[in-house]
């Protein structure tokens, strides 16, 4: 039904109106003019309009940020959000020949880059929940506050693999693991569209693809240096989950890949992603990369071609599908690969219901803020992670006298945020400071100071810090980074910022380094608080991992809180204070330094030494790494042998692992229980680990629980030399457990 729909539509466009279509070439901002509490559409949309007879589709039409110079005076209020969005469809109805409605389409990596939006932890601190099920209930809220407002498309990170840490955008990512990031790309697809079965209200626009996470040297949009079967391990596995779960859109990746860009890349767009994973949505470029491909060709038609050929079907803010008329005039590109693109953006028109809305309803039907506060508390209060708990001290007794909390993320409403973050109103946020001060008892005094700045090297506070941390029973030390854009910064046309120097922002996008160490003057700050001999607690608030080896012999417990969103001080809070067991566990592995990269995991066992001549070549915490206030125990099934055929698994049969589990210390608390498997007899070299199941369950005192994990065919499959994914007959190591409480093992037989 649909695609006859779209096959008439299509049958009466012009050229240009198929052009237009192509296009998301506006700023959201740059369409609409705001004087008091009326809306006028500018001149710059309207000339637009009138040249393409149409729009394919509207980024941030309410981003609000920096970048945009959107803020609550000049941006569009909730209440009125609906109203702008119904006023540009109508007037694209009525002066469009045909009336073809637009997409708009919004960032929320964690939560709406809108005003009045919740604000949740950046993905980095999601994947260290280990709990897709909580990120699938997120998501579907930050979908209900895009539809209220007329949104179609939400842009999320999910597919990225984060395997440098030094690269800006790791916040953005889930994890350092293909296994752990799928999930979580499945459960944002299910959350954001809904049932499969049902037609969606808005679609996750999935970015980006492929293996930007590998860009050399940690560089923002640096060429990925890999080959075909490292992409399929460990970059392809999300947005293989995301097709399986319904998704429809994704986004093109910036980098290269072995000298191929991204973006006019056929075999990746076309032959990988919809011959064989089977994706029927349409590819988005990223932010002015088709401009990016004249380095290739030094020729606009010739940039435009390379592009629509390779599967790239909606452009984003360039010049360059501006121009597809012209090339298809000049014979360089063919009017039937522009009806390919168009024809994939208006199935998903008809698809969202974009053409039987009337836009006349403007009144908002507000989503329960509330609903989503309590949810970013909840998956903040599950991403925090114990990486080391020193005879105990946590969780504290709420009966001392007197706690010093001191740290430039103390108190900075910002730097508990990340990336991608709209202005927030005033009692919006709960800073750490706030969250203990809240938590304690009425006789406890808090004592406040910042001591120093994220990367500034003054320390004309260190005496302050001093002064109060030696009235004080316990330190709460906030370390960390930050990504906090500022009003004022210069930016690249893609948003990317470009001067930093006056500022605390030392992550975000564009924002790599080359040293993990903690910024400015931290390490020395916690160096001399050291010498007092209170007990210190550390908290880092961050979106990467940190070097801490300078620090943390100094510190006899260590919480890292990622960008924990805008309920994150209470989070935290809750954890200190023992209100909540903490059940986070690392979703990339912390290196002692730098020179240490690439430290994650599931690196390849091809018998190279590991270890440096000056130092090690493990990683300080590993990947999977997280500590609770409880224990847990867990067992084989003695009875069970773990024998199966080849054939069997061909045909479905699933491996079943029934673990028991049982809490045996004092606090009821989460089990995250991850089984991994080493390949150890097969015919291309393989991981050390690699993760293939996990369960988070809740388990009382004394309880025990029967788990079941399982593996599939896809779970015990090699690329082989042939790159063909196949079972192999041999042996398999199954470990289960975690970095941080070693592991139990068990050995799979695979027979012909």
């Amino acid at each position: 039904m649909i695609e006859q729909q779209v096959d008439q539509l299509l049958s009466l466009m012009t050229l240009k109106e198929k052009v237009g279509q192509l296009n998301q070439k506006l700023y959201g901002w740059q369409v609409y003019k705001k004087e008091g509490d009326k809306y006028e559409l500018t001149d710059i949309f309207k000339k637009h309009v009138e040249e393409f007879q149409g729009i394919g589709a509207l980024y941030g039409l309410f981003r609000a940020d920096p970048w945009s110079g959107i803020h609550f005076d000049n941006g569009i209020p909730l209440e009125d959000c609906k109203y702008v969005t119904n006023m540009i469809q109508r007037y694209l109805k009525k002066h469009t020949r045909l009336g073809i409605p637009v997409l708009f389409s919004e960032e929320c990596p964690h939560g709406h880059q809108g005003l009045n939006s919740i604000v949740f932890p950046t993905h980095i601190g999601s994947g260290a929940s280990w709990n897709p099920k909580l990120q699938q209930r997120v998501s579907n809220y930050v979908a209900k506050e895009l539809q209220e407002k007329g949104v179609h498309l939400g842009l999320v990170s999910t597919l990225d693999i984060a395997r440098d840490p030094r690269w800006g955008r790791t916040e953005e990512c889930f994890s350092e693991d293909p296994y752990l990031s799928s999930k979580m790309t499945e459960a944002v697809v299910k959350g954001m569209q809904g049932d499969s079965k049902k037609a969606p209200k808005v679609l996750a626009v999935l970015k980006h693809f492929a293996a930007q996470g590998s860009a050399t040297g940690g560089h923002n949009a640096g060429p990925a240096l890999i080959g075909e079967r490292e992409l399929r391990e460990i970059h392809i596995p999300p947005m293989k989950a995301g097709i399986e779960a319904g998704a429809l859109a994704c986004m093109a990746a910036y980098n290269e890949i072995d000298g191929v860009p991204c973006h006019s890349n056929p075999y990746l767009l076309t032959n990988l992603l919809r011959d064989e994973l089977g994706f029927q949505g349409f590819v988005m470029a990223d932010g002015v990369a088709l401009e990016r491909l004249l380095q290739l060709t030094g020729n606009i038609g010739l940039a435009a071609k390379y592009a629509l050929e390779a599967g790239v079907d909606l452009s984003l803010w360039d010049d360059i599908y501006t121009n597809i008329e012209c090339a298809v005039k000049d014979g360089q590109i063919a009017e039937e690969t522009v009806d390919k693109a168009v024809r994939r953006i208006l199935y998903v028109k008809f698809l969202l219901g974009l053409f039987s809305a009337d836009y006349q309803e403007d009144t908002t039907s507000i989503v329960n803020r509330e609903e989503g506060r309590k949810l970013s508390v909840e998956i903040a209060r599950e991403s925090i992670t114990l990486l080391k708990n020193k005879q105990n001290l946590l969780p504290l007794a709420k009966d001392k006298r007197t706690i010093a909390v001191i740290g430039p993320n103390a108190d900075h409403v910002y730097n508990m945020l990340g990336d991608y973050t709209p202005p927030q109103r005033e009692d919006a946020v709960v800073t750490i400071k706030e969250g203990v001060s809240s938590i304690v008892n009425d006789h406890c005094k808090v004592l406040y100071t910042k001591g120093c700045d994220i990367r500034s090297e003054d320390k004309s506070d260190f005496e302050h810090a001093k002064a109060i941390a030696s009235l004080s029973d316990v330190l709460i030390l906030a370390l960390g980074g930050s990504s906090a854009r500022e009003f004022g910064m210069s930016f690249h046309t893609n948003g990317a910022v470009i001067n930093m120097d006056q500022s605390q922002m030392d992550s975000g996008e564009n924002v790599d380094v080359e040293n993990l160490r903690l910024g400015g003057a931290q390490e020395e700050l916690v160096q001399e608080l050291a010498e007092l001999n209170i007990p210190m607690i550390g908290v880092l608030v961050q979106g990467r991992p940190h070097s801490i080896k300078n620090i943390e012999p100094f510190l006899d417990a260590i919480l890292i809180g990622w960008y924990p969103g805008q309920q994150g001080g209470k989070a935290i809070a809750e954890i200190i204070f023992g209100e909540i067991n903490p059940s986070g566990k690392l979703p990339i592995s912390i290196p002692y330094s730098s020179g240490q990269l690439p430290v994650y995991y599931n690196y390849k066992d091809s018998g190279g030494k590991k270890d440096y001549y000056d130092g090690l070549g493990e990683a300080m915490y590993s990947f999977g790494y997280g500590l609770s206030y409880s224990s847990f125990d867990y067992q084989f099934d003695s009875k069970q042998e773990l024998l199966i055929k080849r054939e069997a698994l061909n045909k479905g049969k699933v491996v079943e692992l029934p673990i028991e589990v049982t809490n045996d210390g004092p606090y009821d608390g989460y089990a995250v229980m991850q089984l991994y498997i080493k390949d150890i007899e097969s015919s291309v070299t393989q991981r050390m680990l690699e993760l293939k199941d996990f369960q988070k369950s809740w388990i009382r005192v004394n309880e025990t629980k029967t788990i079941t994990l399982t593996l599939t065919k896809e779970d015990l499959s090699v690329w082989n030399l042939q790159m063909k994914q196949e079972v192999e007959a041999g042996k398999v190591l199954l470990m289960v457990g975690d970095f941080s409480r070693g592991f139990i093992e068990k050995e799979l037989i695979i027979n012909e």
